[in-house]
């Protein structure tokens, strides 16, 4: 039978470490902290995209090239992350969780709100060696586009590094 476990700011909860770094990824991501965020990775930690959009990169790998992949995150959306849940598992260096983000496109003013799943791996020092973020790279595209009628719109939209 598999467990659920719902985050709840209000109850201290003891996560694995896996669920630990997840956590702090949603924490910093949101508070766009991305030197802090990306020393939650092994030094040779990847981080994957499984559905990237045609111009953003697929994986990224390594310190350098996590903060320049997130540099301009806090310039693009402003979320939080809500309704997180995450699925137990027999291996403490693995989470799954599923939440979603609720938030604006900087640059639009549109509406961003995405539904993710999540798969990270740690190693025994509660480094991440592999994140896969499974987003829907089409809504991020439909919030960062702006308006037809907008002065100076140019459909296409580029985001990641």
């Amino acid at each position: 039978m598999t467990t659920d476990t719902h985050v709840d700011s209000t109850q201290s909860v003891t996560r694995t470490p896996a669920q630990h770094a997840l956590t702090e990824h949603l924490r910093l991501t949101a508070a766009g902290q991305t030197d802090e965020w990306a020393k939650l990775f092994a030094p040779d930690g990847l981080l994957e995209f499984p559905f990237a959009p045609a111009g953003m990169p697929r994986t990224v790998q390594g310190h350098e090239a996590l903060v320049a992949h997130m540099a301009n995150f806090p310039k693009t959306f402003d979320v939080e992350f809500v309704d997180v849940v995450f699925h137990e598992t027999v291996d403490p260096l693995l989470a799954i969780a599923e939440f979603r983000s609720e938030g604006t496109a900087v640059p639009t003013g549109k509406p961003y709100n995405q539904e993710v799943v999540s798969i990270v791996h740690t190693n025994d020092e509660g480094l991440v060696t592999h994140f896969l973020d499974y987003w829907n790279p089409l809504i991020a595209i439909e919030a960062l586009t702006p308006p037809e009628d907008a002065p100076g719109a140019e459909p296409g939209v580029s985001f990641g590094n």
